[in-house]
């Protein structure tokens, strides 16, 4: 995976006090030099819970003996936890100021521990397992020359030593001088053959593990980190009161229940404000969470506003959507967007200054975004984020200072909060979910009963499959290194798969080829593949232009375009560009009319109050429209429906 950079990189660490140090070239308790800590970018470093870190433990106990995990983390020690970029989910374990080495979740196979060098020479002694004895001649070839171990080079190999495991190589002395990856089992190693018995990742000279580390805890951190924090504090808060001073707008801290979203409640109380809470309830919340945001609420005695999505918005939508995936992800507008727009509209009609727990850190298209912005999707909401700049560590050392505590979820081993079945999470959270969440039973049978309705083998739920419309090329290259390529092809045909794929195709309008002279210029013609619901379809098409209906009820037209009643159209215009032009319109308006969901997303988009909610779909007052077409887009039957335009 490619290395991402989102901006900069702020740890460091003091060799004296053996403690974390954000931004600061001095330590603030010992002062003394502090240095930069090597890691992977993007850097976005966080505390290391009681659950991650039994399950480091477990997971170096599993691969190298009993205690070899507490060896490469003792009691009183702080760890770090530092994702990087991986197929699934992988965390640099950072203790006492390096990487020791990274937990990385393996599609089909699970968690393993990735040992670099400091963690090897801690359980050298004692590891029962996956390890390697080898000759000392190889040394100065693997330490010097980057060569990998060959298997003329083993004396001695752990007998359950499999292909793909994890090794540290060691001395006849049993110290460590390389770490890496198995090439052969360990009964083949000791027949003595050729080959490479071990890819090497990482080497050095072998010593004694000399590492006697002081013991921290996070209360000395906080103290080593109080200037930075009060220094960020203070400029995120000057930041909160310029920017309500300069934008004059009614003011809500929008929370999601999640930490950075805590940290800007805190900023904000932190400024002397006491902004009402905004909470979207999904409706595929943690039970957890909404207990959370509820405590928050009546804690800081702060006005809660709670826009709950429709009972059906998620599981009455999949019929036609199907599930949601990262390349899909129409429930976000349902679900979030459309409740959210609901919420501004009622409670906040003259607009909104939401402070946003937004972070640069986060993801690429959030390290593009200015601190303060507007949302195309929801116009009447100005967004700002007092803490853009920080890192997860800087969060976490902000809500620890204030002695808060956070959603139960993080301790869980979660470190992003947010709807139960996401997709964008990965497989390894979705684990945890599943361990601890009794709604996700309800997700996952849904799943099961989809792919058994489309024809695909259940590894298309197991493996995660279903999180993405289009597999991207990386996971179906895993899949097939795995010998699953049968989680990624439908398996056989079924009369629910076919009446599935009916139910789910959206709208499609499909012209004629071709385009045939008139008076006008040109003209052509097309069909929709269903029946319309013609009143909405008449109603909708105010969007794009005036629009006049036949007296019997037959047809009706808009700009040079007639729709039939049973869903003909014939379009008329002095080129085929503006048929094109005027024919794609029309198109999107009756998709709009035919599948809307009812999230009301375009209804904020309409400064004439032409629109409004009617039994779970959009209208028009066609004597406030004024035909501008605005609202035509953003909409997720348009951005997620299977709607196609084949001329």
């Amino acid at each position: 995976m490619g290395v991402v950079h989102l901006g900069k990189m702020h740890l460091r660490w003091c060799n004296n006090c053996n403690l974390p140090i954000l931004e600061e070239t001095r330590c603030e308790i010992c002062g003394k030099e502090t240095r930069i800590v090597d890691m992977t970018p993007p850097g976005d470093v966080r505390p290391a819970f009681p659950s991650d870190i039994k399950k480091i433990v477990e997971i170096v106990d599993k691969q190298f003996g009993l205690g070899s995990g507490k060896r490469i983390i003792p009691e009183e020690t702080i760890v770090l936890l530092n994702k990087v970029p991986a197929l699934d989910r992988m965390d640099e374990v950072i203790i006492n100021g390096e990487v020791v080495g990274a937990i990385r979740y393996d599609i089909g196979k699970g968690w393993r521990f990735l040992v670099r060098m400091p963690a090897a020479r801690a359980i050298s002694d004692i590891a029962e397992g996956g390890f390697v004895i080898a000759d000392n001649g190889t040394i100065e070839s693997i330490v010097e020359h980057h060569a990998n171990l060959m298997a003329p080079g083993v004396l001695e190999a752990a007998e359950e030593l499999q292909v793909g495991d994890e090794v540290v190589v060691l001395t006849k002395d049993r110290l460590a001088f390389a770490t890496g990856t198995a090439r052969m089992s360990g009964k083949e190693m000791m027949k003595k053959g050729r080959g490479v018995a071990v890819k090497v990742r990482w080497a050095d000279k072998p010593r004694e593990n000399s590492s006697q580390a002081k013991k921290t805890n996070w209360s000395e951190v906080l103290k080593a980190n109080e200037t930075v924090i009060s220094r960020r504090v203070n400029e995120a808060t000057r930041f909160i009161r310029e920017v309500v001073e300069k934008n004059r707008l009614p003011c809500a801290v929008s929370f999601s229940g999640g930490k950075d979203s805590l940290a800007c409640l805190l900023l904000t109380i932190d400024a002397g404000f006491r902004f009402p809470i905004l909470f979207i309830d999904t409706g595929l919340e943690f039970e957890e969470t909404i207990h959370y945001v509820l405590e928050i609420a009546k804690k800081y005695d702060l006005k809660l506003i709670i826009e709950k999505a429709d009972e059906n918005a998620f599981y009455g939508h999949l019929e036609f959507f199907g599930p949601p995936g990262r390349d899909y992800r129409w429930c976000c507008k349902t679900n979030k967007l459309g409740p959210t727009v609901k919420a501004i509209t009622k409670y906040f009609p003259q607009g909104l200054l939401s402070f946003i727990g937004q972070r640069r850190y986060e993801s690429e298209s959030r390290a593009e975004k200015d601190r303060i912005w507007r949302n195309p999707w929801t116009p009447r909401q100005i967004g700002a984020s007092p803490i853009q700049d920080w890192t997860a560590l800087h969060v976490w050392l902000y809500i620890f200072s204030k002695g808060e505590r956070p959603n139960p979820w993080y301790e869980r081993g979660l470190d992003r909060i947010g709807c139960y079945l996401c997709p964008a999470s990965d497989l390894s959270e979705l684990e945890i979910v599943e361990r601890n969440c009794e709604l996700y039973k309800k997700w996952k049978d849904y799943l099961y009963d989809y792919a058994s309705k489309k024809g695909f083998d259940t590894d298309w739920v197991d493996l995660g499959l279903w999180r993405w419309k289009r597999i991207p090329q990386s996971i179906v290259d895993e899949l097939k290194r795995l010998g699953k390529e049968d989680a990624l092809r439908q398996q056989h045909d079924t009369d629910e798969a076919e009446q599935l794929r009916t139910t789910q195709r959206g709208l499609t309008l499909i012209m004629q080829e071709g385009y045939s002279p008139c008076i006008k210029g040109y003209s052509a013609e097309g069909i929709f593949n269903k029946p319309l619901d013609f009143v909405a379809v008449c109603n909708l098409l105010n969007i794009i232009g005036k629009v006049d209906i036949d007296s019997e009820g037959n047809f009706c037209r808009v700009n040079d375009v007639i729709v039939m009643k049973e869903g003909a159209i014939i379009a008329k215009g002095k080129s085929p560009d503006e048929i094109k032009e005027n024919v794609e319109r029309v198109r999107q308006a009756v998709v709009k009319a035919m599948e809307c969901v009812g999230c009301g997303v375009c209804i904020a988009r309409c400064n004439k109050g032409a629109l409004m909610l009617e039994q779970g779909h959009i209208r028009i007052l066609p004597d406030r429209c004024i035909h501008c077409g605005d609202c035509i887009e953003p909409c997720p039957a348009l951005s997620f429906g299977d709607s196609a335009f084949e001329f």
